[in-house]
């Protein structure tokens, strides 16, 4: 079984930073990628930042420049550095975990994706 811990979510000003931590624990063979999503209010869940386990990194055309996905494949834990957040970042941040492997099930079962349950980070003055 694989936890999923979010943290670092958090009211900010605008022009503020904010760094975010998910760690996913538990009998882990492997991890694909490592990513953080958001959803805004009354809009759909999008890619905010993703990285896979040899380091390549995908960004969101309106974080680049802003944010830094960076991953600590031993702990199984991906981070978010927030920089010059502005009102339109906010939104409610999920990590995202894909095709972990679990040391258990690795020869009876395929990966599996998991989420974080979300924490809310809203940018405001």
């Amino acid at each position: 079984q694989v936890h999923i811990v979010e943290s670092g979510g958090g009211l900010v000003q605008p022009g503020g930073s904010l760094r975010l931590s998910c760690e996913a624990s538990g009998s882990i063979f492997s991890i694909y990628s490592m990513g953080w999503y958001r959803q805004a209010p009354g809009k759909e869940r999008e890619l905010v930042a993703a990285i896979i386990t040899n380091g390549v990194t995908n960004y969101a055309d309106s974080v680049k420049g802003r944010f830094t996905i960076s991953g600590d494949n031993v702990k199984s834990t991906v981070y978010l550095q927030m920089n010059s957040l502005k009102p339109e970042d906010t939104a409610v941040y999920y990590c995202h975990f894909q095709h972990i492997i679990e040391v258990a099930t690795m020869y009876s079962a395929g990966p599996s994706d998991y989420w974080g349950q979300g924490m809310k980070v809203p940018v405001s003055s």
